[in-house]
């Protein structure tokens, strides 16, 4: 994954360099997503995940600017309540949370999507839709890392650490859903322009 990590510093420069002349709030917003790297809109999905509490997959305003400040964007607040109303299309003062998440996405083809799926599956062995430390056991071999090999890590803790790259920064729950998993690649995809490159480093990566 050390490409990744590379493709991950150009993409954050990127977003960082392109927030200064970028005015469309959504774009503004996604680019201070992607300038903290792949895990950026995983884990602003994962506040506003933990904020709602009666599980109903929808915000309202309230909700919405904090957890815009929890997760530290920066933005005015008539800027942030301007986003809102772009989400609100229904006008009902809620926001839905997945078609939310859908449109912050970096666009990516759907080439991609197959591939990023075609490796989910892969990963949940068990099929129930969740990656567990359980469903790596089979596909990758924590042998080969270096800490276990020096005696440092234990095979579970290499399983965990390896986890925690798609699981959000700020809940480490050491479980990764297909929505998590999609996330942390649409940050990986937005630093890739050919899709030959990314489809060929999935592949390479999880042996598809």
């Amino acid at each position: 994954m050390a490409g990744t990590a590379r493709h991950d510093r150009e993409m954050a420069l990127n977003a960082k360099r392109l927030l200064s002349t970028t005015v469309d709030p959504v774009e503004r917003l996604r680019l201070q997503c992607l300038a903290r790297g792949s895990a950026g809109i995983k884990g602003l999905s994962r506040v506003f995940r933990i904020m709602d509490d009666d599980n109903n997959r929808t915000l309202d305003m309230k909700e919405f600017l904090k957890g815009l400040n929890d997760y530290g964007i920066i933005m005015e607040k008539d800027e942030a309540v301007k986003l809102f109303q772009q989400f609100d299309r229904d006008g009902s003062g809620l926001i839905d949370f997945d078609e939310f998440l859908i449109t912050l996405r970096p666009p990516m083809s759907n080439a991609r999507k197959q591939v990023i799926m075609e490796a989910f599956r892969k990963l949940d062995r068990t099929g129930d839709g969740v990656i567990t430390v359980e469903d790596l056991k089979g596909v990758y071999n924590a042998k080969h890392h270096p800490k276990y090999q020096n005696g440092e890590w234990t095979e579970e803790q290499v399983f965990r650490t390896f986890l925690d790259n798609f699981d959000s920064p700020y809940d480490k729950d050491g479980k990764v859903t297909k929505e998590e998993f999609l996330n942390y690649y649409c940050g990986v995809s937005a630093s890739v322009d050919n899709d030959v490159y990314f489809i060929l480093m999935m592949k390479t990566t999880w042996k598809l």
